[in-house]
């Protein structure tokens, strides 16, 4: 197993606003996807015989492959910004056929197709290379115009389709921000809170203690945070650990450097974690990790793949969550920060005990089968 990285996140003073993805806005979201009837609150699982075996209070993960019926979260975000730019384009005197247009690794585009169709629109969707087939066969069942897997690493494709919006005239709806597109991935973001107001929701009086978040380009994970320092305030939210991929691993290397810039990860970015294999950050989300966020963490393939396993193999009772390369991330990376000896000080440093109590969210189920099956059953990428 390559080497677990990790670093603290030094605050900006004055720490940034999170109203944008706080409590007020999170309900207008939901609202908004209670429109679908595909609509459900997903299941927040509560892991308690693995609490137990890891020496902790209890274990939660918010299983969201139960979302609207595709298998990943990441419809949260799409439809939420597609709903948005159909409500401007009307309010604009546009009652016409829009045209969408993405990058993904293989969810967010899943979930653009089908809120573009489902709304009576078309979308264009590219891949980076190595993407899997299910993935772009799923994007095109969803109901988009146009997919394809490229001979592009993530961050190229996203150059692409934007050059593709501008040359076309389309709307390109990416859930990563840079200077000058801002706003449509802050719709994706807002959209991504629903999930985070139905897990507090569900757990009721109950706080976490600490909470891991897996990070692409740090929208999601930047969402969540924001949404948990609003609604439990800045002084008393829980501790926050953000985990990446080392091979994609821009949010920690950005957090390392601590000179207030973002730093891309070039290269194929070719971890399991497909979803993750992003190499620059968005720096809408950077902004909320940087003032919100406490720890980053850059781990190797083994830990997701030991997320995978187990999630997918409950100890006793436990509800099992089928849950994917870039899902399990988060939850692999908890068990082995409490059970591994090398990870003694840092578990200190957290603050892990038997008082402790875990959230994590599994933001994908088996969204590539054929991997899914070949790491849980057959092995691939054992731990040691």
């Amino acid at each position: 197993m390559n080497e677990i990285k990790y670093c603290n996140i030094n605050h900006k003073m004055p720490l940034s606003s999170t109203d944008r993805f706080g409590k007020e806005e999170a309900a207008k979201a939901r609202k908004f996807h209670e429109t679908f009837a595909e609509y459900c609150v997903t299941p927040l699982a509560e892991l308690k015989n693995l609490a137990e075996i890891l020496g902790i209070k209890d274990f939660y993960v918010k299983d969201e492959s139960y979302r609207f019926g595709l298998n990943a979260f990441k419809a949260l975000g799409g439809t939420y910004c597609v709903g948005k730019c159909i409500e401007e384009a009307k309010a604009n005197g546009n009652e016409g056929k829009l045209t969408f247009v993405t990058a993904t690794d293989g969810n967010h585009g899943r979930g653009i197709a089908w809120a573009a169709a489902k709304q009576g629109h078309d979308s264009y969707v590219y891949m980076p290379h190595g993407s899997a087939a299910e993935r772009l066969d799923n994007i095109l069942k969803s109901g988009a115009t146009h997919a394809e897997i490229t001979d592009m690493n993530y961050d190229d494709a996203v150059r692409f389709a934007n050059s593709q919006a501008q040359k076309n005239g389309w709307i390109m709806v990416q859930d990563t921000a840079w200077e000058g597109y801002e706003k449509y991935p802050t719709w994706i973001m807002q959209g991504y809170t629903t999930m985070a107001l139905e897990a507090v929701e569900q757990l009721g009086d109950v706080k976490p203690t600490h909470v891991f978040l897996q990070a692409g380009v740090g929208a999601m994970s930047g969402a969540v945070t924001a949404f948990i320092a609003n609604y439990y305030g800045d002084e008393n939210r829980p501790k926050i650990i953000i985990v990446e991929p080392e091979q994609a691993d821009c949010i920690y290397q950005t957090s390392k450097a601590d000179d207030g810039k973002c730093h891309a990860v070039g290269g194929a970015l070719d971890s399991i974690m497909a979803g993750l294999n992003c190499g620059e950050p968005c720096t809408i989300g950077w902004e909320m990790l940087r003032d919100h966020a406490d720890y980053s963490v850059s781990m190797p393939n083994e830990i997701a793949a030991k997320g995978m396993r187990i999630l997918g193999n409950p100890a006793g009772d436990d509800p099992r969550v089928v849950s994917g390369e870039s899902g399990a991330a988060g939850a692999g990376f908890a068990a082995q920060l409490i059970t591994d000896a090398k990870l003694a000080d840092f578990k200190k440093e957290l603050g892990i005990d038997e008082n402790s109590v875990i959230l994590c969210f599994s933001t994908e189920g088996d969204t590539d089968k054929k991997n899914y099956r070949d790491i849980v059953w057959e092995g691939l990428y054992p731990s040691f």
